[in-house]
């Protein structure tokens, strides 16, 4: 299991952009395959990106491509989701998560596929 604490959340203008980060506990970082959720009000959480573990691969849902990019830092157990180009519609709780069910040379989208989560950060876009 892996602790998870995001951070870097706040008010952004739409156009603009933020970084959230997500730090994890534990030596083996590398061996869990990443994710980006969000939820935003009365919705249900849906993927937003994923990593593999070693940062070769990555994953987008359609509505973020060509303005979100992830990344992680092994060395800093640190997991990152720059948001350039922002969208009222972009406004969420963003979450973080980890699994080691499966290997971590792939990519995964699904909810249940992640056993551990963070507490979220709220990412706020106004119009």
């Amino acid at each position: 299991q892996v602790q998870l604490v995001e951070s870097g959340g706040g008010l952004v203008q739409a156009g603009g952009s933020l970084r959230v980060s997500c730090a994890a506990s534990g030596r083996t970082f590398s061996g869990y395959a990443m994710a980006w959720f969000r939820q935003a009000p009365g919705k249900e959480r849906e993927f937003v990106a994923a990593i593999t573990g070693s940062g070769s691969g990555t994953y987008y849902t359609d509505s973020v491509k060509g303005r979100f990019t992830i990344s992680r830092d092994n060395a800093k157990n640190t997991v990152y989701l720059q948001m350039n180009s922002v969208k009222p519609e972009d406004t969420a709780v963003y979450y973080c998560a980890a699994t080691r069910k499966y290997s971590a040379n792939f990519v995964y989208s699904r909810n249940i596929d992640y056993g551990d989560w963070g507490q979220g950060t709220q990412v706020t876009v106004s119009s």
